[in-house]
């Protein structure tokens, strides 16, 4: 099984964003690490542009059975269909996510402490640092 740890920020809330990705495998060896800035954008933003390179990055890799880890619960819920998606700005990316999560076909969610996200985490620190 692989698991993708996603993170997001934003530095003011909007602000310089960006996100994180941590992909292992059941051994726990780090199969990717992905990063990215987003300009200026929200937390929330951040946490959907994580996921969906999660996501992406499983399709371009074959993979068909993913858990997928995020500190973020809003995010986690939205995706397991417990919380509705009220944001206009999310509808989108929730959509996109909904869709990826359909070609890949198994995918679980778990929302983890941020304590278990750290790698996740410092990747989504790297993606602001690199926004001009």
């Amino acid at each position: 099984m692989i698991t993708a740890y996603f993170d997001g920020g934003a530095r003011s809330n909007p602000g310089p964003a960006g996100y994180g990705v941590y992909i292992v495998d059941d051994l726990g060896n780090v199969l990717a690490e992905l990063h990215g800035s987003l300009g200026i954008a929200t937390n929330n933003v951040a946490e959907y542009s994580g996921l969906i390179a999660a996501l992406q990055w499983a399709i371009d890799h074959d993979v068909t059975a993913l858990t997928v880890k995020g500190d973020s619960l809003l995010i986690i819920e939205q995706m397991r269909g417990n919380y509705k998606v009220k944001n206009e700005g999310l509808k989108p990316l929730h959509m996109k996510a909904r869709l990826l999560v359909m070609q890949i076909g198994n995918v679980a969610f778990q929302h983890v402490p941020r304590e278990q996200n750290k790698d996740a985490d410092r990747l989504s620190n790297v993606g602001m640092d690199d926004n001009p």
